[in-house]
């Protein structure tokens, strides 16, 4: 079975000035159709980055140096960007993490569903806008005709969040990168729109690569996951496995550190120091290695 993502060996740096830096060391990750992949790691850890990188949204000064990014068997990396560009939205979809700032101010969200759709289905305004209001219908917004002449600062957070995950499946995509969307959302509403995006997954088929901090999320959502550090993949497998036999010292630091529901009085331990300069030591190292093999 060809894999929906297959990312292989990938390498992003990030210019400023002379200076080189590496965000992301030879990633190597595989999504098989209909998974939902959990991404997770501390902030800084190359989470969106890896993201970005998928959906060729990188910074200005970022750049792939090297690797593969294969989308149903065909290389991301090396295809024109045109032709990216009419895959993303389309076939790969992003559901962003901060809705008030994703959404445009001045326009209401129904156009801003019906530009998504007439931009890759070809539709009219007019259908454009009623396949708008049966979109937020399936994302559980009550009235959504009503709320199409709304505009983002009039309606909830929560709301918002439905509105992107209305863009982010409108298209059918076989591909959707979630980038933290539950971040902003208090724990009632986080735990609504966690099962609203696997209700849109087994509905539209879709493959998901979802990046988050909290392993919570995972432990609810994702059959699969990677840990990410400095870059690196530390540690994947199943989920179930992983939360329940952690190989990596950073993955059992990282459980550590969490919260348990079951466990109230337990004392949090923060992720050792010695760890973390441990695993950017050696990072660095493997910097200093690919640069002399390229030289």
């Amino acid at each position: 079975m060809t894999a929906a993502l297959s990312v292989q060996g990938l390498q992003v740096a990030i210019v400023t000035g002379a200076t080189s830096t590496n965000v992301l060391r030879g990633v190597n990750i595989a999504l098989q159709p209909g998974e939902v992949r959990g991404l997770v790691g501390e902030s800084g850890a190359g989470k969106s980055m890896l993201g970005r990188a998928v959906l060729g949204l990188l910074p200005a000064n970022a750049t792939i140096t090297a690797g593969t990014i294969l989308f149903e068997g065909r290389d991301l990396v090396a295809m024109p960007e045109p032709e990216r560009r009419r895959l993303l939205g389309r076939r790969i979809a992003l559901i962003p993490q901060d809705p008030m700032t994703s959404l445009n101010p001045v326009k209401c969200v129904g156009a801003q569903i019906a530009i998504v759709l007439r931009h890759h289905l070809a539709l009219s305004r007019r259908e454009a806008l009623q396949r708008a209001a049966e979109l937020l219908a399936e994302v559980a917004i009550r009235e959504p005709r009503r709320v199409l002449d709304l505009y983002p600062h009039e309606i909830s957070g929560g709301m918002r969040q439905r509105v992107l995950i209305a863009m982010a499946f409108a298209c059918d995509p076989s591909l959707v990168i979630a980038d933290e969307p539950t971040t902003a959302l208090d724990v009632t509403v986080q735990r609504q729109v966690l099962q609203l995006v696997e209700r849109l997954r087994q509905r539209h088929g879709a493959t998901i690569l979802f990046v988050t901090h909290d392993l919570g999320v995972v432990a609810k959502l994702c059959r699969t996951m990677t840990v990410l550090h400095a870059g690196r993949v530390l540690e994947e497998g199943e989920t179930a496995n992983v939360l329940a036999k952690p190989r990596h010292p950073y993955t059992r630091a990282l459980l550590a550190a969490t919260p348990r529901a079951d466990r109230p009085a337990e004392a949090l331990r923060p992720v050792p120091a010695a760890l973390i300069d441990g695993l950017w030591a050696e990072a660095y190292r493997l910097d200093r290695l690919s640069a002399m093999a390229t030289s």
